[in-house]
């Protein structure tokens, strides 16, 4: 089995060290030449927190999170161009960009939706757990042919207050216009937090595309 990598982006005012206890549940055999990475973001002050510090990813102009909230895309695009310093290094190192996994949670979800789509190169999967779409649709020209082809899992709860349902299901059919597929799965009863199930549709939809080694 070919070595995978799965890069961990976390939410508003967490850190990477945090959600590593995630992994833990990746049980099958396929995961156990995986290699984790659970980054914390840098701080800097946050709009919708009244300019407070905090770890952040890129700047949230407001709370609760709609369909229609302004979008801060310059500081979004520097967020990206980490991330895919960090996707480089693991190319580099070996690992074949088919076994590389950006999953993240609300606004690492957003920020892991969007730099796979402006990754050069097909990636194995995005997983989008909370998030939405941080960008305009003049950002849909900028994605590569290539970035157009990794595969998108999009995981929401119904009763998210934080980051609206309807923020989430607006994703899938304004990524489709680009011509990225998505699927969309609605978990009733949830709020602004990952399940366990979840989790475990995660584990079986990464293993799913994992290549091995042939």
């Amino acid at each position: 089995m070919a070595r995978s990598f799965i890069l961990w982006l976390h939410g508003l005012g967490d850190s990477g060290p945090a959600n590593e206890p995630i992994k833990t549940l990746f049980t099958s055999p396929e995961f156990r030449t995986t290699k984790w990475s659970f980054p914390s973001a840098p701080s800097s002050p946050v709009t919708c927190n009244y300019g407070a510090v905090m770890p952040s990813w890129f700047d949230i102009h407001e709370i609760p999170v709609t369909a229609d909230s302004p979008k801060d895309e310059t500081s979004l695009l520097k967020a990206v161009k980490n991330v895919h310093a960090m996707i480089d290094k693991e190319i580099s190192a070996g690992a074949d960009p088919s076994n590389v996994f950006v999953c993240g949670f609300s606004q690492g979800g957003a920020l892991t939706l969007t730099s796979v789509l402006l990754y050069p190169k097909t990636l194995g999967g995005g997983a989008v757990f909370s998030g939405w779409v941080p960008f305009n649709s003049s950002f849909l020209e900028q994605i590569s042919p290539d970035g157009r082809k990794t595969p998108i899992l999009w995981s929401h709860g119904m009763a998210d207050r934080t980051v609206l349902f309807e923020a989430g299901q607006a994703g899938p059919p304004f990524l489709e216009k680009a011509g990225v597929s998505c699927e969309f799965k609605a978990y009733p009863g949830l709020g602004h937090s990952i399940s366990n199930e979840e989790l475990r549709y995660l584990e079986s939809w990464i293993k799913a595309r994992m290549q091995s080694s042939s």
